[in-house]
């Protein structure tokens, strides 16, 4: 594991989470919902004698793969379900469909255990959120209704719940006036001068994967694959536009345009007011990465989920803001950032027409200026003991990387808005190594990483495929220090065709929130489904938000005491 000792203050490292796939992240001092501070980020000169005693002694008992239908935790951990798909959170709303990221900030700095949690909801299986069975028909467009595309689109975007722990379980707090959704039909401005295809306020958000929390105390949710929608805008060598049909047909009943969609979405968690933030480029969002500098202007890291797509950078030119500033585009091979800039950019002067069209068209534009095509960059989080970015590479089949890695990227001098690096290898998947298709990342109190596996559900338990001896998908920890130091060691199994995703720790480091996403995703018919986990009556499979608590959290955590 990383051995450097560059060390980060507390006050100067402000980091804030990114995946989805994923993201959870130290807390940070900024992470509250109405002011205060939580637990800070923590760093080697904080090791106290007694604590790395204590991990020198810690037993991390690997949990076996398994392709068992069920969430199968080491021991030493423990699960309750805090919210699942369909439950009321309100009078009028109720919980949307496969939970992504979650993050949780405080109603009060002096209570982690009363707070928001937010969780964004991807997408849907219309087979369970819709009744449409798409194997049913040989051309299922045909009979798609509008209510039932209406029903779809109230189950994606996200969730807004306050929850408290009471009695070591967390519960939803029903009808707090701060519970809320945000769907595909939610109004929302444009972060921007120009309108965008005519609008300067859209209609909803989707494909809604990984997030973060802003310094100023609201939640990031990040659109990626926004093509499955409303379709997308292709152009030709000759830069003729034509329109590439959506997987779910949504743009048959509402006219809303493709460019609407793909952005980072920010949600004022008081009030549900949502804007995009168009500066920071379009493109399949994975999460967005903040970071705080000393003068209070933002960087922002964030990935393209897609295979031969890239990693971008927004640098803002004023304190506290996610407008004014210069995206960049990464060419790792040559370790510099690459301005999508039009004004500077004689490739991008030539090619379109202005700034807008080239945050726009951002793929296009980051492959003119040069950038490194990488292997599904998903979930990005920041090092808090060597400041350095860690990057989930989660496969490309198509390069034969089929078990993908963690890209390391090293900023010149450890300036976060410097405008070259050193990038490397951290760790690559693989039966050696014990893991496959990395997602999410998430760093925890003391400094450990944790990850979530990506297999896909078609390819998870296949004879024939090179993801046989991983079975189902998992959570794993790597641990920072002690004897165990760089193992990657799983901790949990999931439920059959599940991931588990949006890793977040509470305040206090005692709980892990986690979402169970997409379980019986390979169901052909709800009477036989592939998965039955929560394990309700009715026997459908239900995405679902755990707690995870226990000894071995506990035990994990003993360097966040200062």
């Amino acid at each position: 594991m990383e051995t450097k000792n560059k060390k980060y203050s507390r006050k100067e490292f402000m980091s804030f989470l990114g995946k989805a796939s994923l993201g959870a992240m130290l807390a940070p001092p900024f992470l509250t919902s109405c002011g205060g501070t939580s637990t800070p980020a923590h760093t080697t000169d904080t090791l106290s004698k007694g604590n790395l005693e204590n991990l020198k002694t810690l037993v991390l008992e690997a949990l076996p793969a398994s392709d068992k239908d069920d969430l199968l935790l080491a021991k030493g951990l423990d699960y309750h379900i805090v919210i699942k798909w369909g439950d009321q959170i309100s009078d009028k709303d109720t919980f949307g469909f496969n939970n992504d990221f979650t993050c949780f900030i405080p109603l009060d700095e002096k209570n982690p255990k009363d707070g928001l949690l937010w969780v964004n909801h991807e997408y849907i299986n219309p087979l369970f959120v819709s009744d449409f069975d798409y194997e049913k028909y040989e051309n299922p467009q045909k009979h798609r209704t509008k209510a039932q595309v209406d029903k779809e689109m109230y189950n994606v975007g996200g969730s807004i719940v306050r929850v408290k722990e009471e009695n070591g379980q967390w519960k939803v707090v029903q009808n707090d006036p701060l519970n809320r959704r945000i769907t595909a039909q939610t109004p929302m401005r444009l972060n921007w001068d120009m309108p965008i295809k005519g609008k300067t306020t859209v209609i909803g958000t989707h494909s809604n994967c990984s997030g973060g929390i802003t310094p100023w105390k609201t939640f990031i949710t990040c659109e990626e694959n926004y093509d499955s929608f409303f379709g997308e805008t292709e152009y030709d060598k000759n830069n003729q536009a034509t329109h590439i049909p959506s997987l779910y047909d949504w743009e048959k009943f509402y006219n809303y345009p493709p460019e609407h969609y793909g952005w980072v979405v920010e949600i004022n968690p008081k009030d549900g007011t949502a804007q995009k933030h168009i500066a920071l480029g379009r493109f399949a969002h994975e999460c967005c990465t903040l970071y705080e500098l000393a003068d209070k202007r933002i960087v922002a890291y964030t990935g393209d989920d897609k295979n031969n797509e890239h990693l971008y950078k927004f640098i803002s030119s004023k304190p506290g803001s996610l407008k004014e500033g210069t995206l960049y585009v990464a060419n790792t091979e040559k370790g510099q950032w690459l301005a999508l800039d039009w004004e500077t950019q004689p490739a991008l002067k030539k090619k379109f027409k202005d700034q807008t069209e080239v945050l726009i068209r951002a793929r296009e534009a980051a492959k003119l200026l040069g950038a490194t095509e990488l292997n599904r960059p998903e979930d990005i989080e920041i090092d808090p003991i060597t400041g350095n970015i860690f990057v989930s590479l989660t496969n490309n089949n198509s390069k034969k990387d089929f078990h993908g890695s963690i890209l390391k990227i090293e900023e010149t001098k450890g300036a976060f808005d410097a405008l070259t690096f050193k990038a490397s290898t951290y760790l690559a998947g693989g039966e050696e190594n014990g893991f496959s298709c990395p997602d999410n990342l998430a760093f925890d109190l003391a400094g450990n990483l944790w990850m979530t596996s990506d297999i896909s559900g078609s390819s998870m338990n296949k004879k024939g495929k090179p993801y046989m001896p991983f079975k189902n998908n998992g959570l794993f920890v790597i641990p920072r220090h002690g004897k165990d130091a760089g193992k990657v060691i799983r901790v949990a199994s999931a439920p059959r065709d599940a991931e588990l995703t949006g890793p977040w720790f509470s305040p206090d480091g005692k709980t892990l929130f986690l979402s169970v996403q997409h379980p019986g995703e390979q169901t052909k018919d709800v009477k036989n489904p592939t998965s039955q986990w929560p394990f309700d009556k009715d026997n459908i499979p239900k995405p679902a938000v755990v707690a995870i608590t226990g000894d071995l959290i506990e035990k994990m955590n003993k360097l966040n005491k200062i």
